[in-house]
């Protein structure tokens, strides 16, 4: 996996001082000595924005004191409080929706070990709409490439909401939406191997201004900025309500087997065994044991580009296996109901 990512941030280290003065450890009420002394900085648990006017990120340890030095883009800031392991920061105007904000913040613990950071949140989005992972093609062709298909389940605004191949931790692709209203029923197609054409454009207001391959008239198409498809056999989706936010859905997906190796629980590399693990972590792909097994995941192996994974035509959502099944051949539906007929070998 080309990206790799903490749980609800993306945080670039610019300094990190891990040894203090004397006297800040003596003003701190803490003897000075390599045995027992804490020399480690305060590290970022989680960012978020859970209100249109306020920051929030949680640390691992309580903060003695912050600096925050930069907002980019620029935004009114009121105040900044440090409550314990939190750190709020209360804007004087609301986020745009979806917006990328960097906070170049200064923490320091109590005992004075201090670390300078650069995190990305995104812009709260009070409106974003329920949405399914619908159907997909993980196999896809020269003239059928990969890709998802989201169903709208209530209507809201698309505003941040991130669609990742992997999860927001370690991940190959991901589809960042801008903002756009989206109405209950409509379908959505994310393009997961676009050709870098003019006309792939992301359709925020009419449905029919994009072309490209397999680009629907009434359907909402997105195309990945230089994507470069889906794993075939053995991977998972992930949608969050932001990029770092909360998770929406998930399919876990492999044709491998418990005994495929010895290694990774048969998984084949650690990196799906570790994103199997964090579906399960969160209940949001459920299977026959825990830890999960290749065998608890959706089994694409007869899926090609036109036998797509589908969930029914009325979807169910027990976060498992069990929703998916594979169409017949040249029965893919991508921006219209799905086919209810199994493929049989």
């Amino acid at each position: 996996m080309k990206n790799t990512l903490f749980a609800t941030a993306l945080l670039l280290p610019l300094f990190i001082s891990c040894c203090t003065p004397l006297f800040e450890l003596e003003e701190a009420g803490e003897s000075f000595g390599l045995a027992g002394a804490d020399l480690q900085p305060p590290v970022l648990i989680s960012a978020g924005a859970p209100a249109e006017d306020e920051f929030r990120l949680s640390f691992n340890e309580e903060l003695g004191r912050a600096e925050l030095m930069a907002i980019l883009p620029p935004i009114v800031l009121d105040e900044v409080e440090c409550r314990g392991p939190e750190l709020i920061i209360r804007l004087g105007e609301a986020q745009e929706a979806g917006r990328e904000y960097a906070l170049d913040l200064l923490v320091r613990d109590g005992r004075g070990n201090t670390q300078q950071l650069l995190v990305r949140c995104y812009g709260h989005n009070p409106r974003v709409p329920a949405l399914l992972i619908n159907e997909v093609t993980t196999q896809g062709s020269g003239t059928h490439p990969d890709m998802v298909e989201l169903r709208v389940m209530s209507s809201g605004n698309l505003a941040g909401v991130c669609l990742y191949e992997g999860t927001c931790e370690d991940y190959d692709d991901r589809m960042l939406f801008p903002a756009c209203e989206v109405g209950e029923g409509e379908y959505l197609i994310v393009h997961f191997k676009p050709e870098g054409i003019a006309a792939e454009t992301d359709e925020t207001e009419a449905v029919d201004e994009s072309g490209g391959l397999d680009a629907h008239p009434e359907a909402r198409d997105f195309w990945v900025p230089a994507g470069s498809g889906l794993s075939g056999n053995n991977g998972s989706l992930c949608l969050y309500a932001d990029p770092f936010g909360e998770l929406l859905d998930a399919l876990l997906y492999s044709n491998r087997t418990s005994a495929s190796d010895e290694n990774y629980r048969g998984f084949g590399s650690s990196s799906v065994m570790l994103m199997a693990d964090y579906l399960s972590d969160r209940k949001a792909w459920i299977g026959e044991t825990v830890p999960l097994r290749p065998e608890d995941a959706l089994d694409p192996e007869d899926s090609t580009a036109t036998r797509s994974i589908c969930r029914g035509s009325v979807p169910t959502d027990t976060d498992s296996a069990a929703d998916w099944h594979i169409v017949p051949t040249s029965s893919f539906s991508f921006g219209a109901e799905n086919c209810d007929e199994v493929y049989s070998p």
